[in-house]
């Protein structure tokens, strides 16, 4: 996945189509010179629909594109024929966009499923012909109803990433150097806080041509539900994740207490990424002598965590294989 390639929030003005109009018309034929109403409605004002697409995984293509704008309904004609409806624009988006009104902040929908469509702002209803209008005591009415006119709204559409599993951690604790020995991702590894500022995903290899997808989330610190660090804008991408790997290094000065800390941030975002099933991580293992991961584990008894180094492949396999079961144990 290239970074510069990914995109996962976008703001865009969209404007539907106007409805339109009804009109006044008369039938008028050679041997009916005064015949009744028969003026049509107008068509509808086009809708803008959001249509989910699995091969999807980015917003890029609507990163340049800021105005949205579908077509206008077209007037009624005679013979109460109606008028063309205004041409709807379907705008493909990855599984797991979510969008929300931009003034409001109010969620509108959230896409799941592939080819699913829905109208994200709906066209101008169109207007009605004087036909709606006879009666026995006006046979001949000039009333119509103009069409609606369309909505010029902003909008944000939010990316979530859709994984099987999502790595949970402070800056450093090695989540890309994991993604990259546990598969083909190759994310950007440096030996400095916030390498990854974006989400990285990669697929991991299992036995009998089996896998699973993991997503590299850019790291956490104290304070990012309320916007500390790279904040709330990838926490989101937790929410779609089947399993968390929470991560600590083995060199931290407090395991437990930095655990403690990334379950707290994850909680305060939203309480019910704290039932999704969880595991600890003590990663970078090469550093601690086989005394010293005892006495860590006396301090965890209570957790369930597994040692591994992504750079020597210790504990890899463990790790694979205790994901793999947690993705595939029966929900309670």
């Amino acid at each position: 996945m290239e970074q510069s390639n990914f995109v996962d929030y976008v703001k865009i003005n969209c404007r539907s189509g106007r409805g339109g109009d009804g009109v006044v018309h008369f039938r008028r034929e050679k041997f009916v010179p005064k015949g009744g109403p028969d003026g049509g409605d107008g068509g509808r004002g086009g809708h803008i629909i959001l249509r989910g697409n699995a091969q999807m995984w980015t917003l890029l293509p609507l990163k340049y594109r800021k105005h949205v704008i579908a077509g206008n309904g077209r007037p009624g004609g005679k013979q109460n024929s109606s008028g063309r409806q205004g041409e709807d624009v379907i705008i493909d988006v990855p599984l797991g966009t979510v969008a929300r009104d931009a003034e409001t902040g109010e969620i509108d929908f959230e896409i799941t499923e592939d080819g699913e469509e829905r109208i994200l702002v709906p066209g101008g209803k169109g207007g009605i012909g004087n036909t709606h209008f006879k009666s026995a005591t006006n046979q001949a009415p000039r009333q119509f109803k103009p069409g609606k006119p369309g909505q010029d709204v902003w909008k944000i559409l939010e990316l979530k990433l859709l994984a099987d599993v999502g790595l949970v951690g402070y800056p450093n604790a090695g989540k890309s150097t994991l993604l990259s020995a546990l598969s083909a991702a190759k994310p950007k590894i440096a030996d400095y806080a916030f390498t990854t500022l974006q989400p990285n995903l990669g697929i991991v290899a299992y036995h009998g041509h089996r896998s699973f997808v993991m997503a590299d989330i850019p790291g956490i610190i104290e304070g990012a539900h309320e916007g500390k660090g790279l904040g709330i804008r990838f926490l989101r991408h937790i929410e779609r994740n089947s399993v968390l790997l929470f991560m600590v290094p083995a060199d931290s000065a407090d395991i437990m207490k930095e655990y403690q800390t990334l379950l707290h941030e994850v909680g305060s975002y939203n309480r019910e990424l704290l039932h999704k099933p969880r595991l600890l991580g003590i990663s970078k293992a090469d550093l601690a002598d086989p005394e010293m991961k005892s006495m860590l584990s006396e301090q965890i008894t209570d957790l369930e965590h597994l040692y591994f180094s992504a750079v020597t492949g210790e504990g890899l396999a463990a790790l694979k294989d205790k994901l793999w079961d947690m993705l595939n144990e029966p929900a309670e």
